[in-house]
């Protein structure tokens, strides 16, 4: 290495770790805007020969705001109000029979209004914190959204070209790098969308069980199951397990049971069976490592985690896998590169006699007389001759 290339290295170091602090704050919206431009791309090339690539981009956002962002922030604005009126004792819930059963079965005297109230009044301060806190929350999270829609629009309209460029300018061979791309295509794919297919499936049919069971805001508690479907184990079992405990507790017996015994046999089959299948055998990742990449993508980068930690983990098997599988093509001889045998690669060049030192050449190739070649029958004896 010159001391021109080993400069600009380290250029390319400091400016690398620079950038990366620049944007540190605003990771988790660069790697959602990566997930979901890669989503939207499958639309966009079918898209853009009939609208264009920009007008492609641009409906896809919009859509992409409609289906994600509104249904998440009346989530969210659903809970704040719920946590308010719970905080004033507006409790939507048969408080009188769960007393009554509690005292009842386990001969508990307890009066869970004040526990309600006071549950309510600390989910209130959790959510929305000081007028500081809000304030400086929701200028990050709009400058966030802002930059993801923006890099997703760009995403769209040059993604493939980056792709194309990473791939000509790689050290590795085509074949490769095709088999390596490939690869990560189908990790990817396989994780986000297996993810999302797997979490409104399930959420739709626990969906099904709440309304049966007479459980009131079925409409909601459907999407937090959507929501929470996401997270393997957790899943589902969070707002129907809630639910058939609550109808037990109030006395609705055949209810609750009927509800459990659904959510086990139906609900709970979708992570036992449905989700292996979609997932676990498109992504070719064992179901350890996508559980491990789900828990440590939320708890390192939030909600966007969950896409991001199982597809990083795959890149990683992927990797590892192509280079295990290509490891002879990866070492392969300059002699095979260039079409010839480790045979013909040995040295004809001169040598030396230890005995006496002299310098013994090496024997001149024959070759067979051709017609008009000039080698006749003295020219081979006169060799023949100086050879002796």
């Amino acid at each position: 290495m010159t001391r021109q290339q080993g400069f600009l290295l380290a250029c390319i170091a400091a400016s690398a770790i620079v950038a990366f602090v620049v944007v540190l704050p605003f990771v988790e919206f660069v790697l959602g805007a990566a997930v979901l431009a890669y989503l939207l791309s499958p639309l966009h090339r079918r898209l853009t020969p009939r609208v264009g690539g920009r007008t492609s981009a641009v409906l896809l956002i919009l859509s992409s705001v409609l289906v994600v962002v509104v249904p998440l922030a009346y989530v969210g604005i659903r809970l704040v109000r719920d946590m308010r009126s719970l905080a004033r004792g507006n409790i939507d819930l048969q408080i009188a029979a769960i007393e009554a059963s509690l005292a009842e079965q386990f001969g508990l005297d307890v009066a869970l209004e004040p526990h309600l109230r006071s549950a309510g009044q600390d989910g209130i301060d959790l959510l929305t914190g000081s007028v500081g806190d809000v304030f400086a929350t929701a200028m990050h999270t709009g400058m966030g959204f802002g930059l993801l829609f923006f890099l997703v629009y760009y995403a769209l309209r040059d993604g493939p070209d980056l792709v194309e460029w990473t791939m000509e300018h790689s050290p590795l061979a085509e074949p490769v790098s095709e088999e390596l791309y490939d690869q990560i295509e189908q990790t990817t794919w396989g994780v986000v969308i297996g993810h999302i297919l797997v979490a409104v499936f399930q959420g739709l049919v626990g969906g099904v069980g709440l309304w049966v069971a007479g459980i009131p805001k079925v409409a909601f508690w459907t999407f937090v199951m959507i929501i929470l479907g996401l997270l393997p184990l957790i899943g589902a079992f969070a707002v129907w397990g809630a639910a058939s405990a609550y109808l037990l507790a109030i006395g609705a017996t055949a209810d609750g049971l009927l509800l459990a015994a659904y959510g086990l046999l139906v609900v709970s089959s979708v992570d036992n069976f449905v989700r292996p299948i979609v997932i676990d055998r498109r992504a070719n990742l064992n179901p350890g490592l996508i559980l491990l990449g789900v828990f440590g993508g939320v708890y390192v980068l939030g909600f966007v985690g969950l896409f991001v930690g199982p597809v990083v983990l795959g890149v990683f098997t992927a990797t590892v896998r192509t280079y295990v599988e290509e490891y002879d093509r990866l070492i392969e001889k300059p002699a095979e590169q260039a079409g010839t045998t480790p045979a013909e690669q040995t040295v004809t060049g001169p040598s030396v006699d230890d005995a006496d030192g002299e310098v013994n050449e090496p024997p001149a190739a024959t070759s067979t007389p051709t017609e008009g070649s000039g080698d006749d029958a003295d020219g081979l004896s006169d060799v023949s001759d100086s050879a002796g």
